[in-house]
């Protein structure tokens, strides 16, 4: 099949009024979250079943796996790369929860990025993809609408940036101490039966959920079941893995007095610890170390309801400003988080941060790309200009761009 009769469109796919489309599916996904928010949750799930049913729906999201999502051209056990226009309009018509069975993923192994060790990719075919991005659209906004404000990862609206930031305004008037974590293998092995049991939506939703987690994958022609965790290539994955994990930061939280009685009778406000997730990465702020210590066994008791548990060589207790002793090793202040160095610089007035009363700090915080972050961002652009010394400049720098705006721009 040539790639001209892949990408030609046809009057009928061509001529569809996108604008239309997405502002008709926008404005269920809105009655979703609000109905939600008002603690409607019976009307929440009606729309749901609409939203299911909905044509506009299902153009969109064939729309996103075909021809938005960076990944459509990696096969599943399909073989199918792509769909032509018309094979697109037919999609729309037959697809439906009812009768629907979910086929084995496909396993791709892709290299991490500066090791040798590679991790598995889940490949659906296209019609499961599809089907997937037609239930996030329904899901999403349900869970949008009851996700806590400082998880950061998978979110529309949200960012790495924004996660970033809010770390700085939590230690920017104040030093503390940090326990930056990371969740071991969380995509592998989320348990199916506590995501099953909280996902909260309708029935035939769930039973094609679990189908998607139970589907098996099979890898270099050997079929292997999967009796744990959400397939990293799935398009509702990071979903999923947020909604299993949604509650770890209030139920965290809550273990903590909002307000702490000082020995002189009076109250300390914001006592409760800062946590900031992203995916599977986060970070715990506060200023006493036995909180953050507390905390870290906490979210270790939590995560193992869920099938997870902390990866120990990616989480530590660090400070923001000084060097502290923990396990008998003496540590650097600072902490890397989402490829960026946080902490704090001791300096003097002229160039010290202040408080909200104006009061000087006698420290800086300062964030930047981490040493990690810098060394792979040269390795990539040592890696274009080696593969291209015989290139001309114009088309050197054209491949060069792109990585360099992606990490920094």
């Amino acid at each position: 099949m040539s790639n001209a009769s892949i990408t030609k469109t046809t009057p009928e796919w061509n001529t569809i009024n996108w604008a239309k489309v997405q502002r008709k599916v926008f404005k269920l996904q809105k009655r979703i979250f609000q109905a939600v928010k008002s603690g409607n949750k019976v009307k929440a799930k009606k729309l749901q079943k609409l939203l299911l049913k909905s044509h506009y729906a299902k153009l969109l999201a064939i729309r996103k796996v075909t021809q938005d999502n960076q990944g459509k051209k990696t096969a599943g056990v399909d073989g199918k790369k792509a769909l032509r226009p018309n094979q697109r309009l037919k999609l729309a018509k037959e697809l439906a929860l009812k009768g629907y069975k979910a086929k084995a993923l496909f396993q791709v192994w892709i290299p991490k990025p500066g090791r040798e060790e590679k991790r598995g990719l889940g490949i659906p075919t296209m019609k499961d993809r599809v089907m997937q991005a037609l239930v996030k659209s329904a899901l999403e906004p349900y869970w949008e609408a009851q996700f806590g404000g400082t998880s950061y990862g998978f979110r529309p609206g949200r960012s790495a940036q924004d996660a970033i930031q809010r770390i700085y305004t939590v230690i920017n008037s104040k030093a503390k101490y940090a326990l930056d974590a990371d969740i071991s293998k969380c995509f592998d092995k989320i348990n199916h039966d506590h995501l099953l049991s909280k996902l909260d939506c309708p029935n035939n939703v769930k039973i094609v959920i679990k189908q998607w987690l139970k589907c098996g994958v099979m890898d270099k022609g050997i079929f292997e079941e999967t009796d744990s965790g959400t397939p990293q290539g799935g398009v509702i994955s990071p979903l999923l893995a947020n909604i299993a994990l949604h509650g770890l930061i209030n139920d965290i939280r809550n273990q903590f007095p909002a307000n702490k009685k000082r020995k002189d009778g009076s109250y300390k406000t914001g006592y409760q610890p800062a946590i900031i997730r992203y995916a599977d990465d986060f970070v715990v702020l506060h200023e006493d170390y036995d909180v953050i210590l507390k905390c870290k066994n906490l979210i270790a008791q939590w995560l193992k309801q869920v099938g997870l548990e902390l990866k120990p060589e990616k989480t530590s207790i660090r400070h923001t400003l000084k060097s502290i002793e923990h396990d008998g090793k003496t540590i650097d202040p600072g902490f890397d988080f989402l490829g960026f160095n946080i902490k704090s610089y001791p300096v003097g007035k002229y160039h010290s941060g202040k408080t909200p009363h104006r009061e000087i700090l006698g420290f800086k915080t300062i964030i930047k790309p981490s040493k990690k972050k810098i060394l792979a961002h040269h390795e990539a652009i040592k890696k274009v200009i080696n593969a291209n010394k015989n290139a001309p400049q114009a088309a050197l720098i054209a491949k060069l761009n792109p990585i360099i705006r992606l990490d920094f721009g």
